[in-house]
């Protein structure tokens, strides 16, 4: 829904930058679940599990009027109910839970320092298969913070990667000076950021003739730190219930 929204109003990058004010997400995306979680409220769309949303019969009939009708008068009922004039907030949702659990382990990734977030993502790389992770930690190395070797049966190559903790999103810009640093060096390349990737970064990472970067955004990291138990304790109840373990971070900071 991001990506179609960024095309559809043609958002620039510095646009898709900007931050809500706490700094934890950008202000598109905060505007945007709003007004899913608005729809929700007056049935124009469903949430059936954590991530699905479908459009409902009603919802694809409705006007934008008549969206805008019926959220005034499910307000002036709220209002009327708590016997106040306050706009109510979104009603938790899924997404609220994990929203939740991200922000804060996204928090702890932005207070570990940028050394620490490098062997943090040589860690990930070695759950995930690849071997002979090891972190440059030089500078000069144009932008390229590690290497990795990623076996594929029976072939492998190397795969660079590049760490960024960011808050908000990275440009295209950046994704072209990490695929010029691996010019002579190989052709698969990986970045890794706390924040978010603008549509035009994306664009560029998957553009023709060029080698492809493939994108890892704070929402991807936050999952691959989840599915290696990596900082986060998952605990199986009558649901998920994700807790994160501030004290992981420690060796990294």
């Amino acid at each position: 829904m991001y990506q179609w929204v960024v095309a559809d109003k043609h958002f620039t990058e510095d646009q898709q930058a900007v931050l809500r004010n706490d700094g934890k997400l950008t202000l598109i995306s905060d505007r945007l679940h709003w007004a899913r979680s608005y729809l929700k409220k007056i049935d124009a769309l469903e949430n059936s599990r954590r991530g699905v949303w479908r459009i409902t019969e009603k919802g694809r009939n409705l006007t934008p009027a008549q969206i805008q009708a019926e959220l005034k008068a499910k307000r002036t009922e709220v209002a009327a109910g708590r016997k106040s004039e306050l706009e109510p907030a979104p009603e938790p949702d899924d997404d609220d839970v994990v929203r939740s659990w991200r922000d804060q382990l996204l928090a702890e990734a932005l207070e570990i320092s940028p050394e620490g977030f490098e062997r943090l993502a040589q860690r990930i790389l070695r759950e995930a298969g690849f071997v002979n992770v090891t972190v440059t930690g030089k500078s000069g190395d144009g932008g390229i913070d590690g290497v990795g070797v990623y076996r594929m049966s029976l072939v492998s190559f190397p795969v660079y990667f590049q760490c960024k903790r960011y808050k908000g999103s990275v440009t295209a810009g950046v994704v072209r000076d990490f695929r010029g640093a691996m010019v002579g060096r190989g052709e698969k390349g990986l970045l890794i950021t706390t924040g978010t990737f603008t549509r035009d970064a994306q664009n560029e990472a998957t553009r023709d003739g060029a080698p492809p970067v493939e994108l890892i955004d704070g929402v991807r990291l936050c999952d691959l730190l989840k599915e290696y138990n990596l900082g986060v304790e998952v605990t199986e109840r009558v649901e998920e219930v994700v807790t994160v373990l501030p004290t992981f971070f420690d060796d990294y900071r």
